[in-house]
């Protein structure tokens, strides 16, 4: 502004002497450049204020851009923390490696969102994207990141609706990750919003979490196989029972540790099951199970090599845990198809 008043009246030339007055006033000619304009102190003082200027407006954009989240930057892995509620369980399942494959190879399009560190200056905090981070890490590569103010509300609801519009986390995950929020002190709106869930569903969420002890669902992991009603039938074993020493000795035994996720849910499942569990003398019968379980779980495969359904049987169930990322609504439309199947089924047993 100051440079335009010092040359104001340099470059502006007034009407020719003599001029009549018209009905529009005449607009100021403009001299031409001078021609030390861009040259000496002058020259360079102007050139400094511009580059200043500029460098002031993309700093602004930057800023803005950043505050509404919608630029992408890539960070150092190792200035990033996870976020304070966790919401997977287990380390590199098949999902893991696969998403990991997959960026080694073709690279990281869906960036990660994180904020500043609340206490922490120069670190950042993950909203979602947990296993990219890890991933990035791995490979030795930044990680492409939005970066977003958030509060720690804020924050929660970005991790839990994020993490529910993926197929890949299990009912389990979902409830460890209401328990908590409402350990931390979230109320059942921000719990909802976070899971997109309603209240009926959050209360039976809350209600596993409370009535199945922290270490059952740790020693079970993901169960990624088992879903909401066999969690709540689970549930229903442990109210109003006392803590039993054999279940303890079971989760810590070889053979219940050998065997998948889905498998120690149907171990601890068979426990409760047993009629003598409540004297405590089924621990090695059940810790047997888990091999056997193992051994019989095997995987369905389309014909172009496509792994759609994980099967699980045992002496009391045959479980069919179909992938809806390799299938989505396979398992809608194979319930609509299941009277024409057990009607053949049935046929097939009579004859």
């Amino acid at each position: 502004m100051a440079r335009k008043n010092l040359l104001v009246g340099i470059s502006e030339r007034k009407p020719p002497a003599g001029s009549t007055n018209s009905t529009e006033t005449p607009a100021p000619v403009r001299a031409p450049p001078l021609a030390f304009a861009g040259t000496g102190a002058l020259g360079a003082v102007t050139r400094t204020i511009d580059e200043l200027a500029a460098r002031a407006g993309t700093a602004r954009e930057l800023e803005a851009r950043l505050a509404a989240g919608e630029m992408v930057i890539e960070l150092e892995p190792a200035t990033v923390d996870r976020s304070f509620v966790i919401d997977r369980m287990g380390g590199a399942d098949e999902g893991y490696t696969a998403l990991r494959d997959a960026i080694r190879q073709n690279g990281q399009h869906s960036p990660i969102l994180v904020r500043p560190h609340p206490g922490a200056p120069g670190r950042y905090q993950v909203a979602f994207g947990h296993r990219r981070l890890r991933i990035a890490a791995e490979l030795g590569r930044l990680v492409k990141a939005v970066v977003k103010e958030l509060s720690d509300r804020d924050l929660v609801i970005a991790q839990g609706q994020e993490n529910s519009t993926r197929t890949d986390l299990s009912f389990i995950e979902r409830v460890r990750f209401a328990r908590q929020l409402q350990d931390i002190g979230h109320d059942r709106e921000t719990i909802m919003q976070s899971l997109n869930v309603d209240k009926t569903v959050v209360s039976r969420m809350i209600s596993v979490a409370l009535a199945i002890p922290s270490p059952v669902i740790e020693a079970i992991g993901s169960a990624p196989g088992v879903g909401r009603d066999r969690w709540l039938d689970l549930a229903a074993f442990f109210h109003g029972v006392e803590p039993n020493p054999a279940l303890d000795v079971l989760i810590r035994s070889p053979g219940f540790l050998a065997t998948s996720s889905d498998g120690r849910f149907d171990t601890i499942r068979a426990f409760f099951a047993s009629p003598s569990h409540k004297d405590g003398d089924v621990s090695e019968k059940a810790a047997s199970q888990g091999p056997r379980l193992r051994r019989q779980s095997r995987y369905w495969s389309s014909a172009d090599g496509k792994k759609v359904a994980r099967i699980s049987a045992n002496d009391r169930a045959f479980v069919l845990a179909i992938d809806s990322r390799v299938a989505p609504d396979f398992g809608e439309y194979l319930l609509g198809e299941l009277d024409q199947i057990y009607e053949a089924y049935s046929k097939a047993r009579a004859e």
